[in-house]
C-alpha cells in the first residue's frame, strides 16, 4: 500500500492545482511538496487587538484603512495620491490611519510613497512590526503589510495569514509563495500521522530528533523560531543519513572485493630507496606511509585519498607505496591528467630512483625495475616498447595519461593504481584501470594538492579513507605574495617586471601565468580595450577577454628583450612541450610564459618568481596551487597577483586572502565559503540542483559526523537495509536522482 508521502498531489489538491505544481516546479507527489521547504520565514508577531498593544511589542494587527497621506520630508508639503509615483526616489513619509472598529492606530512608512494608492480608505490588511509611540500616538513604524483579499475571509484563513512566522517558499510568477503555503497546509491537514520515517525510531530518540509528521508541521507552520529550527535540524540529519548510508554501502562493497595482499618485503627496492633518500621523511609522511602499507597488506583493496599541501611530499609517499607493491611482485600505475604532468612525474620518479629504475641496463642496480611512460603522443616505436614493458612486467611502475585506459594496454600483475589530481578523473576512468587486474581489484591511492575540509572529505570523498599531509619538508622556502592592481597602480605593474629582471640577474627564473592561450586572437583589439603591459594611460574600465599567453609574450618581447623568454601551453606538440620544460628545468630559459599546464607537478627549484596575469580569473585554490611552483628550493619565493580590479570589490578581497596566507586549508575554507552548495558538491556546473536542500557540507560538520557513525553502524549489520525499508527507499531514490551526481566523483 502506498504511503501518503508517495501519493499524487491531485488526490489532495485536485487535478488543476496538481498540474500547475508539476509544470512549474516539477512537484508531483505529496512527499515532493512537503520537502519543498521554506527558504526563510517572515517574523510578524502575534495577532493582537488594538487595545492590547504595548510599546516594544513585535505585533501583528488587522485593520481597515481610514485615512492615508503622503508628505515630502524636505518641503513638508502634502503630495496628491495621483502624483506619488513621481516621488519614488525622494524622501517621503506616508501616514496611514487604520481602525479595528473601536480604536485607531497610526502607521508610518518612510520612503514608500507607492504604498499609498494600494492602501486607500476601506482597504483591509494585516500589518506587523514593532509598536512605538510618537507624540502620545501609538504607531507601527515601517511595518510589513499584506492586503487581504476583497472577498470575506474565514477566521481560519485570517489566522493562517496572521501566524507569527510566515513561511516564504522558493516560488515563481506562476506559483506564488502564498499558493504554495495554502497547498501545503491543505495537504498537512489530510496527512496520516503514522508516516514511514527514514530515520529509525531508536536514532530519533537517541539524537533527540523530531518524528517525520511533527517535523513537517513545524517546518511549514511554525509557531516559534524553535519550532522551525528543530525541524530543520531533523531534516538536515535525514539528508546526511541518506548520503552517508550510500557511502557506507560503497565502502562495504569495496571491503568485500578481493585484492592480492602486497605486504611490505624487507631488503627490497623500498629499503634500498630509503637508504639513499637524501632527506628524512617528515613525521606526517612516515605516518601516512604506514597507513598505506597496512592497507596494502590486506586481502581487500585499499581505497585511500591522500591530500596534502602544495610541496608537502605526496610524491615520495606515493613512490614508496609503488615500490612496496613492486617488491611484492606487482606493478603500479601513476595516472596523471595531462601529458606535461605525466612527463614531469616520469622524470621525477626516474631521477629519485636513479639506477634503481635501470633494470637490465648498463649501470643499473642489482635490484631494480623500470619506470615506463605511456601518453597519447608517443611515437609508434616508443609506444610499442612502453606497452610491451607493461604487459611483460618489465616495467614495475608505469606513468601515463588517459592512454593507459585503452583496451590494448595490458599489465602482467597490476597491484596499485595511483591517481594524481583525483578531481580530474571520473569513477568510470578509474574503473577502467581497475579492470586490467583480472579477477582481483587493484589497490587505489588517489592524490590531491587541493586541501579538502573534513566535512567535504566526508561527503564528496566519503567512501575513501583519508590521509592528510600538513607538514612541509625541510628546505622549503617561504613565499611572499602581493596583489598588483594594474589599473589603479600601473607603476606597480612596471615594478613587477623589474622584479622579474632582478631575480633573473641573481641567477633565478620566473613563471608568467595567463588564463588563455590566445593563439586564435593575437590581441583583444581596440574596441575591447587592447592590453598593454604597464602603460599609465590605460582606461579605467575596459571590457576585454582574459589576457593570453600570446599577448603577454608579444608585450614582454620588448620589456624583457634581453632575457630568454619562451611559452608553454597545452596545444603545443608533445615533443615541443617536453623540450621547453627540459630547457626551463636546465636553466636555459629565464622566463616561462604559460597557461595552467604548470599548475601541478612541475618542480623547478631554481624558479623563484611567479607573475599571475588576470589573477581574479582564477579560483582561490588554483591560485594557491600555481603559487606552489615557486619557493621549491632554498630561494625565497615571490608571487605577484596582477588584476585590473579596483580594491574594495569582493573579487579583489579573494586575492587579498590568497596574498595574506600560505595555509592551503585556510584558503580552501575561504574558497568554499564563497560558493553555493552546488558548487562545493560539483553539481552546479552541470546545471543540476544538489539533492541537499537544508544540509550544508561546510556548516554541518557535527551532523554529518554523527550521521556517518549511524550509517556505518546500520550498514555493518544490515548492508542491504532489509530491516530499514523506508531508509532503503530513500537511498534508492537518491541514487536514481541525477542530483546526487557529486557522489559519483568518489
Amino acid at each position: 500500500m502506498k504511503s501518503d508521502m508517495d501519493r499524487k498531489l491531485r488526490d489532495f489538491l485536485g487535478a488543476k492545482t496538481a498540474k500547475t505544481f508539476a509544470e512549474v516546479l516539477g512537484i508531483e507527489t505529496v512527499g515532493e511538496l512537503l520537502r519543498h521547504y521554506p527558504r526563510r520565514y517572515l517574523k510578524k508577531g502575534e495577532l493582537t487587538p488594538f487595545d492590547e498593544l504595548e510599546v516594544g511589542d513585535q505585533a501583528t494587527v488587522m485593520g481597515q484603512v481610514k485615512k492615508v497621506t503622503v508628505r515630502s520630508l524636505d518641503t513638508k508639503a502634502e503630495i496628491p495620491l495621483t502624483d506619488v509615483q513621481k516621488w519614488a526616489r525622494r524622501k517621503t513619509l506616508t501616514k496611514v490611519v487604520v481602525t479595528d472598529g473601536r480604536r485607531d492606530l497610526e502607521l508610518a512608512f518612510f520612503n514608500q510613497p507607492w504604498l499609498a494608492p494600494k492602501l486607500r480608505p476601506g482597504t483591509s490588511a494585516l500589518f506587523w512590526g514593532e509598536v512605538t509611540r510618537f507624540r502620545d500616538i501609538m504607531q507601527l513604524k515601517s511595518p510589513g503589510t499584506e492586503i487581504l483579499d476583497d472577498e470575506d475571509l474565514s477566521e481560519a484563513e485570517i489566522e493562517r495569514r496572521a501566524r507569527p512566522f510566515r513561511p516564504l517558499y522558493p516560488a515563481t510568477s506562476k506559483l506564488s509563495t502564498a499558493t504554495i503555503e495554502r497547498s501545503v497546509k491543505l495537504v498537512l491537514e489530510q496527512l496520516d500521522e503514522n508516516l514511514d520515517d527514514p530515520i529509525p525510531e531508536l536514532i530519533l530518540r537517541k539524537e533527540r530528533l523530531l518524528g517525520l509528521h511533527r517535523a513537517l508541521w513545524q517546518i511549514h507552520l511554525p509557531d516559534s523560531e524553535k519550532d522551525y529550527r528543530d525541524a530543520q535540524q531533523r531534516f538536515r540529519f535525514e539528508e546526511a543519513l541518506v548520503m552517508q548510508t550510500i557511502l557506507a554501502q560503497r565502502r562495504a562493497v569495496t571491503d568485500a572485493l578481493k585484492a592480492v595482499p602486497r605486504p611490505r618485503i624487507e631488503d627490497g627496492l623500498l629499503s634500498e630507496f630509503d637508504e639513499r633518500l637524501p632527506f628524512k621523511l617528515t613525521e606526517g609522511q612516515a605516518e601516512v606511509c604506514e597507513e598505506i602499507f597496512a592497507d596494502l597488506a590486506r586481502p581487500h583493496p585499499m581505497h585511500r585519498l591522500l591530500q596534502g599541501e602544495v610541496g608537502s611530499g605526496k610524491t615520495v609517499v606515493a613512490l614508496r607505496a609503488m615500490l612496496s607493491v613492486v617488491d611484492a611482485g606487482g606493478q603500479a600505475v601513476l595516472l596523471a591528467p595531462t601529458e606535461v604532468l605525466a612527463t614531469q612525474h616520469h622524470k621525477t620518479l626516474t631521477k629519485m630512483l636513479g639506477d634503481l629504475a635501470e633494470q637490465g641496463m648498463l649501470g643499473g642496480a642489482d635490484r631494480a625495475t623500470r619506470v615506463g611512460l605511456l601518453t597519447g603522443s608517443l611515437g609508434a616505436a616508443a609506444r610499442r616498447t612502453a606497452m610491451l614493458d607493461a604487459a611483460s612486467g618489465a616495467a614495475g611502475i608505469v606513468v601515463g595519461t588517459h592512454a593507459l585506459l585503452e583496451d590494448k594496454v595490458q599489465f602482467a600483475d597490476l597491484g596499485l593504481v595511483v591517481v594524481d589530481e583525483q578531481h580530474r578523473f571520473g569513477v568510470e576512468q578509474r574503473a577502467a584501470l581497475s579492470q586490467k587486474s583480472g579477477d582481483n581489484t587493484p589497490h587505489v591511492l588517489v592524490m590531491t594538492a587541493t586541501p579538502i575540509p573534513r566535512t567535504v572529505a566526508m561527503t564528496v570523498f566519503g567512501d575513501l579513507s583519508v590521509s592528510t599531509l600538513t607538514e612541509l619538508p625541510a628546505g622549503r622556502s617561504p613565499i611572499q605574495s602581493s596583489v598588483v592592481p594594474a589599473q589603479e597602480r600601473p607603476d606597480w605593474l612596471k615594478r613587477a617586471w623589474e622584479r622579474v629582471r632582478e631575480e633573473v640577474r641573481k641567477g633565478h627564473q620566473a613563471y608568467v601565468v595567463c588564463p588563455r592561450i590566445g593563439d586564435d586572437v593575437k590581441n583583444a583589439g581596440d574596441e575591447e580595450g587592447e592590453f598593454v603591459l604597464g602603460e599609465e594611460d590605460q582606461p579605467k574600465k575596459q571590457a576585454r577577454p582574459p589576457i593570453s599567453v600570446v599577448q603577454v609574450a608579444e608585450a614582454l618581447a620588448e620589456i624583457l628583450h634581453d632575457l630568454r623568454v619562451e611559452i608553454l601551453h597545452g596545444r603545443l606538440p608533445a615533443e615541443e612541450k617536453d623540450a621547453v620544460m627540459s630547457r626551463f628545468a636546465a636553466g636555459e630559459v629565464d622566463v616561462l610564459i604559460a597557461t595552467t599546464v604548470i599548475e601541478v607537478g612541475v618542480d623547478v627549484p631554481n624558479a623563484s618568481t611567479m607573475v599571475i596575469m588576470d589573477a581574479d580569473r582564477f579560483g582561490i585554490s588554483q591560485l594557491h596551487q600555481l603559487r606552489g611552483r615557486v619557493g621549491r628550493g632554498r630561494v625565497p619565493g615571490l608571487c605577484l597577483l596582477v588584476t585590473d580590479l579596483w580594491p574594495g570589490s569582493k573579487s579583489y578581497g579573494r586575492l587579498d586572502a590568497v596574498a595574506s596566507t600560505t595555509d592551503g586549508f585556510e584558503l580552501s575554507r575561504i574558497d568554499l565559503e564563497t560558493r553555493r552548495e552546488g558548487d562545493v558538491l560539483g553539481v552546479a556546473q552541470s546545471g543540476k540542483r544538489s539533492s541537499l536542500k537544508l544540509l550544508s557540507v561546510l556548516r554541518d560538520e557535527e551532523i554529518i559526523f554523527t550521521a556517518r557513525h549511524v550509517a556505518n553502524s546500520i550498514v555493518s549489520v544490515d548492508a542491504e537495509l532489509a530491516g530499514y525499508p523506508t531508509l532503503r527507499s530513500f537511498v534508492r531514490s537518491a541514487l536514481e536522482s541525477e542530483s546526487t551526481e557529486y557522489l559519483e566523483k568518489t
